[in-house]
């Protein structure tokens, strides 16, 4: 099976292009294998792209831990430069059919290269209930949670996927590796929760640092970015449009009044091709 390694800001992924709809069960199952760091290829997640009947091509994001996750911004960035310079779907606008429905992407390209691309991440979901996050009320917003003996205060955004976002003193020197898989599995998060930790600089800059569901901690997250930016603006910390700074590199986010949905802007890279060998 032939695979491209790709990655977006350091949050890595194997690509693994199918012509027809795949057996999730069957990608599940490879995930694990595929993406360990040291007995398989090595990545972040394993993204499935197919013809799609609604969108220009349809995906399916796997987790390491071989959990199909309904949201990924970096992956999708990815499968944006896949499609457009080698799927020759070389157009400026085009959809992407994902576990959450459509979503547009635009490249803005060069000489048959996708130099930066922009995605339509969609609207917030702030209910609980829909995050899902155990609280009453209708937002979840600087709540406290209590976790190993100590306490945080997270707010909670869905953006297709779960997100606490907890403020830090100091995002760039958190022990993540700590206290991200304490809170990802917390009580008050019935299906987890990716964990956001972040330090908010100005209204139009803040650290991130991420600790996904099903991964670990990661160089990048884009749908943890976009929950970071609403959260921050819920908190008044934090203006509609803000560039937010991760391990791996900076993503642009924007929170549109117009139409209340959030763009992510940012790079995506090739690694290398491969043929993946079944044992």
């Amino acid at each position: 099976m032939k695979f491209t390694k790709m990655h977006g800001l350091g949050n890595d992924f194997i690509i693994v292009y199918q012509n027809h709809t795949p057996n999730l069960e069957e990608f599940s199952r490879l995930a694990v294998q595929m993406c360990h760091r040291h007995t398989g290829i090595g990545a972040d997640g394993l993204v499935v792209v197919y013809p799609s009947e609604n969108a220009d091509a349809a995906m399916r994001i796997f987790n390491a831990d071989g959990s199909l996750t309904e949201q990924c911004g970096n992956a999708m960035r990815c499968v944006a430069k896949y499609c457009y310079e080698r799927l020759s779907a070389l157009k400026d606008e085009f959809t992407l059919e994902t576990k959450v429905g459509l979503q547009t992407v635009w490249v803005d390209g060069s000489l048959g290269k996708a130099e930066k691309i922009r995605v339509d991440m969609g609207e917030p979901v702030l209910e609980p209930s829909r995050i899902p996050v155990v609280a009453t009320g209708r937002r979840v917003i600087n709540q406290p949670v209590e976790a190993g003996g100590a306490q945080f205060y997270f707010t909670g955004v869905s953006m297709g996927n779960p997100h606490a976002v907890i403020e830090v003193d100091d995002a760039s020197r958190f022990p993540v590796e700590k206290w991200g898989p304490i809170l990802e599995t917390h009580r008050l998060f019935p299906n987890k929760s990716n964990v956001e930790f972040v330090t908010f600089h100005s209204p139009s800059e803040v650290t991130m640092r991420v600790w996904e569901r099903g991964v670990g901690q990661t160089m990048a997250c884009g749908s943890g970015a976009c929950a970071t930016l609403v959260a921050g603006v819920l908190l008044g910390k934090l203006a509609r449009r803000a560039v937010i700074h991760l391990l791996g590199g900076d993503l642009e986010i924007e929170w549109s009044e117009a139409d209340n949905r959030v763009y992510m802007s940012g790079p995506a890279a090739f690694v290398y091709d491969g043929v993946w060998l079944p044992a």
